[in-house]
């Protein structure tokens, strides 16, 4: 495998500068507080509530770090790019060792697949889960694609690199038919051409939290860790933290479990990333009624806490402004050229969507 060129490298470094976001603390607005190191703004954060957040903590680790600072302005990385299918990016993650970026969307309606006796509908491909994996390079050009069937709505994304090895992907697993997302989670390695069929007996799958749904994960590598978002029957939403290789061998004791901070009115949880101890979400709808393009949108940025389930940092993202309609579509880590936190936005007309990736941070 080869690592990413100077070319790529630059442009993940050294990207065009856009507008700074917007700071946020629990609903409203906060001014940064006085520069810290280096002359950089230090986030303003709310003072920790009288009552600690719904926390569970059985198997709490030192601290691993993973503070990424959001409070500056956004960079382009990449700009109107194209994945397989016309249908929206779900989620992204970066393999940085071999210069990769995988991409999840749903199978676009009209196509035949591998084994299939006809096509489906997008509608008909969202029930059943299947999904179009790409493999782009860290430019964005589009290298080639697998397909997942029956597995969910494609919301993350994980990659678990492998020295001298194709890497083993993670994403949710066993769609439920009544939601169209998964009921557990699964890793594979990537195989460029495939149909992977979520019945497939080489699949290694998991279910660290039975019963629930919207099983989406989050991989870690720097830390060997994996970051777990999944629905309660209540219909709660929690974060749970594991040690990757522990999770792998099937002994998934969580290192903590927190409540999903709870989502303004109108907005979506759209992504997800892990880093150190703090998980990282993103939120936000198309621009639209209620969020009209003439305004700063509604697309924010969450850190939180994996120790305590406490925000710590919350921010209005100004990225891609100028795109239309602007829907925030996936989260991902990048650590090369200093760790930032990378936010998807998709535009285009519909069955014309192309994907934007801006970096916060580092």
């Amino acid at each position: 495998m080869t690592g990413i060129g100077r070319r790529e490298l630059l442009r993940f470094g050294g990207a065009a500068v856009l507008g700074g976001p917007v700071l946020l603390t629990g609903r409203a607005e906060a001014v940064p507080g006085p520069p810290g190191p280096g002359g950089r703004p230090v986030p303003t954060v709310s003072p920790a509530p009288a009552t600690m957040p719904d926390v569970d903590m059985p198997g709490a680790a030192q601290d691993a770090g993973g503070m990424i600072d959001l409070s500056g302005p956004a960079t382009v990385l990449l700009q109107k790019k194209r994945l397989t299918h016309f249908s929206v990016l779900q989620s992204f993650a970066f393999d940085e060792e071999a210069g990769y970026i995988y991409a999840l969307q749903v199978v676009q309606g009209g196509v035949r697949l591998r084994g299939e006796a006809r096509t489906y509908s997008h509608a008909q491909r969202v029930t059943r889960g299947d999904l179009c994996l790409n493999r782009l390079t860290m430019s964005g050009k589009l290298k080639d694609r697998m397909f997942l069937t029956g597995f969910g709505h494609g919301g993350s994304l994980g990659v678990q690199h492998r020295p001298g090895k194709v890497p083993l992907l993670w994403t949710e697993w066993d769609v439920n038919p009544a939601s169209g997302y998964g009921r557990g989670i699964a890793r594979f390695p990537y195989r460029p051409n495939r149909v992977l069929r979520a019945g497939d007996r080489s699949l290694l799958t998991y279910r660290p939290q039975p019963g629930t749904t919207k099983n989406q994960p989050a991989v870690d590598m720097t830390t060997r860790r994996l970051l777990l978002r999944y629905r309660r029957a209540t219909g709660i939403y929690r974060y749970a933290l594991y040690d990757l290789d522990d999770f792998a061998a099937g002994t998934p004791k969580p290192l903590a479990d927190v409540a999903q901070p709870l989502l303004r009115k109108g907005v979506f949880h759209q992504g997800l990333a892990l880093s150190g101890d703090y998980a990282y979400q993103l939120t936000g709808s198309p621009f639209g009624p209620g969020n009209p393009a003439s305004g700063p949108g509604n697309a924010r940025l969450t850190c939180i806490d994996l120790r305590s389930g406490a925000i710590v940092q919350e921010v209005r993202t100004r990225a891609g402004q100028k795109l239309h309609p602007r829907e925030p579509e996936g989260l991902a880590v990048l650590h090369r050229g200093g760790e930032r936190l990378v936010a998807g936005f998709t535009s285009g007309k519909v069955n014309r969507r192309r994907f934007s990736l801006y970096a916060h941070g580092g």
